[in-house]
């Protein structure tokens, strides 16, 4: 029981100093799985702060399979993004974000968009979760540089 409550004491002490966005000039990438939209794969996305709503970032998903009969012209999806981030207008601890974005990008040879709302969760000043759910869904891990 010491054992648990030493280990559980040490995690909330690391997760007080994490912050999931900071505003200007603030660095995160994410990689996860998708799981719905265009197709299931993988997601990697970059995010740099502008101010304290704004970040501007671009990513890219590669899909297993796809959702135009296989067409293997659209298993990438290159995009670029902009969130507006509601951490201090919500009042949220400052290990929790929460950001409404849209991307804009190429689907193969065809122009996508996606539109998703998502959620960082920062347990250290450089290790966090993060879940998208929109037209696209995603959820991984979130590094804050």
């Amino acid at each position: 029981m010491k054992k648990l409550v030493l280990m559980l004491m040490l995690f909330m002490g690391a997760a007080v100093s994490a912050q999931a966005y900071t505003g200007k000039g603030d660095q995160k990438v994410n990689l996860g799985l998708n799981a719905w939209g265009y197709g299931t794969g993988i997601t990697a996305t970059y995010d740099y702060g502008l101010n304290q709503l704004i970040s501007i970032g671009a990513g890219g998903n590669a899909y297993f399979d796809n959702y135009r009969d296989n067409d293997k012209d659209n298993r990438v999806f290159i995009f670029g993004r902009v969130n507006f981030h509601l951490r201090e207008a919500l009042e949220l601890p400052e290990q929790l974000d929460i950001y409404p974005g849209v991307d804009l990008g190429v689907l193969g040879r065809d122009f996508g968009i996606g539109a998703h709302i998502g959620a960082r969760y920062f347990f250290t000043d450089k290790f966090g979760v993060f879940a998208e759910v929109g037209n696209n869904g995603s959820l991984g891990v979130s590094f804050n540089f």
